[in-house]
């Protein structure tokens, strides 16, 4: 029989069929719009999921939450935001939106997140350089991994800084008992097709209380006055989640814990299988305050570990995203660039995907992206260092135990 494809982080439908009940509830009774009881009870769940008296606003996608909470910490044009280097675009990219600047900031090597160290030279420097200090702060839960809550929220509040955490990675992961996301003025939630749960697109922000939440349900409902026609004195958007992808959510919150339980489950399964394989390692908390939901599971290949193929890595330029959507990319002239992973995990790459393996490298830090060249970055060379040697392998709903010993095997075989 010929085996299937196992990538990276697949939704799974609850078994009872939840999902659908709830879009044919919308459906039969034509509550097919961004609003309805869906949403509302939806939001109910996730509130009660995160707890700390948080309230929550159902949204679009994580990065309408990212943009949501800037312009709730009042950032604009002029102002600099400290954001996380080591993270997906969806973190950075809404700073440049409202016309502000990312300052970036590198890793820790323990958790591969936010440097508190060097989250606090960049404050005071930037004070010091422009006169003010940066408008919010955003770490990110790096696959699912906490950042040091106690030490950021630390120097946020001697500074008097807001924190909007980036949780989109680490829905249900913790820091010392608590929920990621709950620990700043804003947290940011993302339930894309390939997050812990899914409603299919669409994310969420959680915010501090009533008053904050309806701040930004105006700004995410077009921000229209209170007139009986359509009055608007600030800029708004169109970013609340729809109720059939709220009845989706609805769903996926009834097997959630199971999803978490499962992704712990794979990790234990890689740390087990892969302890003996010299130079691989898996990334794996720096202590019990580390509670991660191992949303995706990650190694490091050392450079000496040599891969079957490596000899022709990066002589051929890629023709479609390497987990992306094929045919919404720019097609390149050359395969290399001045900062990309080492040969062997590219080849590796390769070897895997022609295996029916689907696995990435890890992030590239956005202080090394071209479109943020002239931005400010506080570095110590870690997040540079983890991109050369990282990749990610899979680790969602789908993947069983006799996968990830596949995963594993393959990986043996490939290594010369």
């Amino acid at each position: 029989m010929e085996r299937k494809t196992i990538y990276l982080c697949l939704a799974h439908m609850s078994e009872q069929g939840l999902e659908q009940q709830y879009i044919k509830e919308a459906f039969d009774t034509n509550w097919v719009v961004p609003l309805g009881p869906n949403v509302n009870a939806f939001e109910k769940d996730l509130e009660a999921f995160v707890g700390e008296n948080k309230q929550v606003v159902a949204l679009s996608a994580g990065t309408a939450a990212v943009h949501l909470a800037l312009i709730g910490c009042g950032v604009g044009p002029g102002d600099e935001v400290c954001v996380q280097s080591f993270t997906f675009c969806a973190s950075s990219h809404p700073i440049k939106y409202l016309g502000a600047t990312p300052v970036f900031i590198d890793s820790e090597k323990d958790s591969w997140n936010m440097d508190p160290e060097l989250l606090e030279q960049a404050i005071l420097e930037r004070k010091a350089k422009t006169g003010k200090y940066p408008k919010a702060i955003v770490p990110v839960a790096l696959y699912g991994m906490p950042y040091d809550c106690e030490k950021i929220m630390a120097i946020a509040d001697k500074y008097g800084i807001p924190v909007i955490e980036d949780a989109a990675e680490g829905f249900g992961s913790r820091y010392k008992g608590q929920v990621l996301g709950t620990f700043g003025k804003y947290g940011v939630l993302s339930f894309n097709g390939n997050k812990m749960i899914t409603t299919s697109g669409g994310g969420a922000l959680i915010c501090p209380d009533e008053k904050q939440k309806n701040k930004i349900m105006w700004y995410a409902t077009q921000a229209r006055e209170a007139y009986p026609y359509y009055q608007h004195e600030e800029i708004g958007y169109n970013y609340r989640m729809s109720n059939i992808c709220a009845g989706i959510g609805r769903g996926q919150m009834a097997i959630v814990n199971d999803h978490i339980a499962h992704h712990k489950h794979v990790q234990a399964l890689y740390a087990e299988l892969l302890k003996d394989i010299p130079g691989v390692h898996l990334h794996e908390a720096p202590n019990a305050d580390y509670d991660a939901n191992y949303w995706l599971c990650t190694i490091t290949i050392d450079p000496d570990v040599r891969i079957q193929g490596q000899e022709n890595a990066y002589k051929e330029t890629v023709k479609s995203a390497v987990g992306g959507a094929a045919g919404v990319i720019h097609q390149v002239d050359s395969p290399t660039t001045d900062c990309q992973p080492n040969e062997n995990i590219e080849a590796l790459r390769v070897y895997m995907l022609a295996h029916k393996i689907e696995a990435r490298p890890v992030w590239k830090p956005m202080h090394k992206q071209p479109v943020y060249a002239n931005c400010p970055a506080y570095v110590n060379g870690i997040s540079e260092a983890i991109f050369k040697i990282g990749m990610c392998l899979p680790a969602g709903p789908m993947v069983t135990d006799e996968d990830v010993a596949y995963i594993v095997q393959t990986i043996k075989e490939a290594i010369v």
